[in-house]
């Protein structure tokens, strides 16, 4: 293609044609055009460019050669539609160009901006990318495809951020760090153990959830030889992956590549893919990708228009507003269609409405049925959305096909994350069962449970057992391992560890999705640190040696995922099911039990026996009969080798299994 000469260049800019947009009384009153395509449209041919700005005068492309540094190109200015849709179409490849957007609102041009649909970026995500994506595939990309699902509840989950699981210098990795180190296989650490994606199917889940893998604000991508560190909940471009953690973040391909390459070795590996996604807030308000093009309509404010703060990050999104909905429905979905996830976890998940997030279901299911979805049912402030309307833990039985974490489990077992001293049912407080038994149960009303004693709620809140999240920690707050130790400095390293099994042994016999923290399986420390989210590797690395020196909780961790996986039992799938065929034997402080009716389920043990015994000393407990051994003190039997009949000992701070066959 052919560029006009800066000198032209600028007399075109002195002779644009403004358009007068109409006034509005409220943002509601915008028009929405919910069936207009704002994806960049890019073949061979032409590349047709759209915006959403009901509100700007005039809007143009700024084209660049490079992803940052150099000057404009050229600069096209965008036509105007009555329903706010704004678009250009160039007749001619321009295959590896960059392009900003420009808006004018009243007398002055914003800032550039990506644009909010940009789907590759340059580094720092401050200019997007034309290209053709189908050339980012990998090979048999079109075949590739991850675990069926039958219910959510079969999910067993591994949530890790990328970086953390190959950076340090024990990983064995030959790309520490990105994206391609996570699925390298081969890879080990001290005594030869694995390390890596070998570890993590050694593990046996059936999903890696992702922290925030979209490009982010915190993180200069230009300067990664310098230390840097963030979670990554700054959104910054939704729909491109974070450069930091690809080869090259220069190149706006590149990211895209690898991160599919990612996923199809999950894949191959037999395990699903899982993005944190954070659609709440964004990493900056006034100049935010969203307000350079259509400011503040994709956020809330107060009744005196100040910014609402739900997320304590500065702002909320407006997820009921019509073209933020249709912004995050596709969002989504690009992302499970493109990139061929198999799930999102929704951070802060109580800010956003119920229908929205049951649009985003319905579209999910769609692509993919055995998709998995999932948030936290709760905010970080106050929200100028009605609570009836929000997708709150509490409002969970109205939505479809979605599930949200049990914090009330999470804090029986171990004590609140929101008080260092606090203890669990595991770290011996006391008056917990309930909140134990509420979270086995799967947050589902059960004529056993007293909901009045569970910790943070009074009232089932699940409609279906795999509603209900369970776990014990997750990068958020302090490891399990020094929760356990800071709230019970008296406690041995043996009682630690006993704690910290039968903490996620919990989790692992519970009805709910399954939810276990990278590293928990081998007792993993951030030194004390409650709140990672910006601190050094030094912290949030996985160091190997710990692996080493825990390997028999690594193993106990992994045969309990091998039972919980063969049975069916302990992930029935619905709530008439549990309630008929989950019953409590045995509530009092420090232990509880329960037995389930296999047989109902087509689980192979017809009748099952599961005991929590939390206190520092050995129980006795009564048995129906003769009944087979599955795990008793730490020990896995196979085969019914070991029998018990009548009585059972149950040893302190311990998980037993037993079965009739």
């Amino acid at each position: 293609m052919k560029f006009i000469t800066p000198i032209l260049l600028s007399i075109l800019v002195t002779a644009c044609m403004e358009y007068t947009p109409k006034s509005y009384d409220t943002f509601e009153d915008y028009p929405a055009a919910l069936d207009a395509s704002l994806w960049l449209d890019y073949n061979s041919e032409r590349t047709i460019f759209s915006l959403w700005s009901p509100v700007a005068k005039a809007v143009k492309v700024n084209l660049y050669r490079e992803g940052n540094g150099g000057e404009k190109l050229q600069v096209y200015y965008m036509s105007p539609s009555e329903t706010g849709i704004w678009s250009y179409t160039e007749n001619s490849d321009l295959a590896g160009y960059y392009y900003t957007y420009q808006i004018k609102i009243n007398e002055d041009w914003l800032d550039e901006t990506p644009g909010i649909y940009a789907s590759a970026v340059g580094v720092n995500g401050d200019r997007a990318m034309i290209l053709d994506l189908s050339k980012t595939d990998p090979a048999d990309w079109s075949d590739d495809k991850g675990p069926a699902l039958p219910k959510m509840n079969d999910a067993i989950i591994y949530e890790l951020q990328v970086r953390d699981i190959t950076i340090h210098n024990t990983s064995g990795s030959s790309s520490p760090g990105k994206y391609l180190g996570l699925v390298e296989t081969g890879t080990k650490g001290p005594s030869e153990v694995s390390t890596g994606i070998d570890h993590i199917k050694d593990l046996g889940v059936t999903h890696v959830h992702l922290l925030p893998a979209f490009d982010n604000y915190s993180i200069d991508e230009a300067k990664l030889d310098s230390a840097q560190y963030n979670w990554g909940y700054d959104p910054k471009n939704y729909n491109v992956p974070e450069g930091s953690f690809a080869s090259d973040p220069y190149d706006g391909s590149v990211r895209i590549k690898e991160f599919k390459q990612m996923v199809k070795s999950f894949h191959d590996n037999g395990i699903g893919v899982i993005l944190d996604v954070v659609y709440n807030h964004t990493g900056r308000t006034e100049g935010s990708n969203f307000n350079l093009e259509v400011p503040g309509y994709y956020y809330r404010q107060n009744e005196d228009g100040t910014w609402s703060n739900a997320s304590a990050c500065g702002n909320e999104t407006a997820s009921e507003r019509e073209m933020m909905r249709k912004y995050m429905v596709e969002s989504v979905s690009y992302w499970a269609r493109v990139y061929h996830l198999d799930g999102f976890r929704f951070d802060l998940m109580g800010i956003h409405d119920i229908e929205t997030m049951n649009a985003i279901s319905e579209a999910l299911k769609a692509i993919n049925p055995d998709i998995i979805i999932y948030g936290e049912g709760w905010t970080a402030g106050g929200s100028p959305l009605h609570y009836t309307k929000q997708a709150l833990k509490m409002n969970t039985y109205k939505l479809s096909g979605i599930a949200a974490f049990s914090d009330e489990l999470r804090d029986g077992i171990k004590g609140s994350v929101f008080d260092d001293m606090s203890t669990g049912f595991v770290s011996g407080a006391k008056d917990t069962e309930a909140s134990i038994q509420f979270g086995v149960v799967g947050a589902i009303d059960h004529n056993q449970v007293d909901e009045v004693a569970v910790n943070y709620t009074d009232t089932a809140w699940a409609r279906e057992p795999w509603q209900s999240v369970a776990y014990v920690s997750c990068h958020d707050n302090h490891t399990l391992y020094d929760k356990l130790k800071i709230s019970r400095p008296d406690a041995s390293e043996n009682e630690v560890t006993a704690m910290l099994k039968l903490a996620n042994g919990i989790v692992l016999t519970s009805q709910g999705i399954a939810f276990l923290h990278a590293g928990s399986e081998f007792m993993r420390t951030k030194n004390g640190e409650h709140n990672s989210y910006n601190l050094p590797d030094e912290i949030n690395q996985i160091d190997w040696n710990r692996k080493v020196e825990n390997l028999e909780v690594f193993e106990f961790y992994k045969n309990l995922i091998v039972l919980r996986k063969a049975h069916p039992a302990f992930h029935m799938a619905s709530a008439q099911l549990v309630n008929e065929n989950l019953k409590f034997i045995s509530s009092e402080n420090g232990l509880i039990g329960f037995q389930l009716n296999g047989q109902a389920v087509g689980d192979d043990w017809k009748e099952i026996l599961v005991y929590y015994n939390a206190n520092t000393t050995e129980r006795n407990v009564d048995l129906d009969g003769s009944w087979k051994v599955a795990l008793h003190a730490d020990n896995f039997e196979s085969g019914g080798s070991m029998t018990l009949n009548k009585k059972c000992s149950l040893p302190p701070i311990s998980l037993t299994i037993l079965y009739r066959d």
